[in-house]
């Protein structure tokens, strides 16, 4: 789809398959982009998602892109298949009047386009290399309102927090049955774990297939990472790791009802604490909501502050065009 050249400068088209690798090289360039932002992770679901993410040159330079997909409904949404995106910035010289000019640039393209709003996930700061919200200026000025915010739980390894007694208790008698904690390549097993665990407690199926899972840990082997805690040969807890530069943050935690009942999450987490304290700044358990954060769950954020993490927040915000 043509682009079009605005009054600031700004010349904002669609992504095409075409531009892969220029999206992939500017995207590992960004101090505020991470791997689920780059083509191979997004379009593994590519049948699920009408992709309409967008593009930003100016004076045909490449200086900003938003993973989007479109929704029958006229509404443009940073990304529906990621938790979180906005738009990804170059490591330098774009300042917040840049990008406040880039907002307006990308909401008349979104009208010449019969686009009627933008639902827009900022990137949490934890996850950019170096601050990047000037998006978040940007959706003051033209009025966006919040839409949602999800509570995340945190360990920053600058001033991290300690277990609290009941964990130290866990972990002591975990401990002692001497659990085998180790990364894994069993995938499939893995999967088992998590799929029977998200059955159980939830009556739901994982986010990602087997097939999906395999496929991206085979393309993103450095980032996405599975561990296990066991007994007696078989797994009881597991965690799958992204790792972005900053964030080791835990996407998937699965337990048996054996593992659940011994405490094995604990000494794993310990485990993973520990491993990715001397190469990340933050170690992120991940969100305790549901219905966009209107819901808390709220024993499993107490759990999850027990390992010593304190709140982030996910927010949304919906720009009406």
């Amino acid at each position: 789809m043509a682009g079009l050249v605005d009054t600031y400068g700004w010349e904002i088209e669609a992504y095409a398959p075409v531009h892969r690798e220029e999206w992939d090289a500017f995207a590992l360039a960004a101090r505020n982009s991470v791997f689920l932002f780059r083509r191979g992770y997004m379009d593994y679901h590519s049948d699920r998602f009408r992709d309409r993410s967008l593009m930003a040159r100016r004076r045909g330079r490449l200086l900003a892109l938003l993973p989007a997909n479109l929704t029958d409904d006229g509404v443009l949404h940073s990304h529906s298949g990621l938790t979180y995106g906005g738009w990804i910035l170059p490591e330098k010289h774009l300042d917040a009047e840049d990008v406040l000019s880039l907002f307006h640039a990308a909401a008349a393209y979104c009208r010449n386009h019969g686009i009627k709003a933008v639902d827009y996930k900022p990137l949490p700061w934890i996850y950019a290399r170096r601050p990047s919200q000037e998006d978040l200026y940007a959706l003051y000025r033209l009025g966006a309102t919040p839409s949602g915010a999800q509570v995340s739980s945190t360990i920053d390894y600058r001033d991290p927090g300690t277990f609290n007694t009941l964990m130290r208790r866990h972990l002591r008698k975990a401990d002692a049955l001497g659990p085998v904690i180790g990364e894994t390549g069993d995938v499939p097993a893995f999967h088992r774990l998590l799929e029977e665990c998200l059955r159980e407690r939830h009556a739901v199926a994982p986010v990602h297939s087997l097939a999906e899972l395999t496929l991206l840990r085979d393309r993103f082997p450095q980032n996405i990472r599975l561990f296990t805690a066991s007994l007696d040969g078989e797994p009881q807890a597991g965690v799958c790791m992204y790792l972005t530069d900053t964030v080791a943050h835990a996407q998937y935690i699965a337990t048996t009802p054996r593992g659940r009942k011994l405490n094995l999450l604990t000494p794993l987490f310990h485990y993973l604490i520990e491993l990715y304290s001397a190469t990340h700044r933050y170690f992120d358990f991940g969100t305790s909501n549901e219905e966009g954060g209107l819901v808390l769950n709220a024993g499993l954020l107490r759990q999850k502050s027990s390992y010593g993490a304190t709140a982030t927040i996910y927010s949304r915000y919906l720009l009406t065009l």
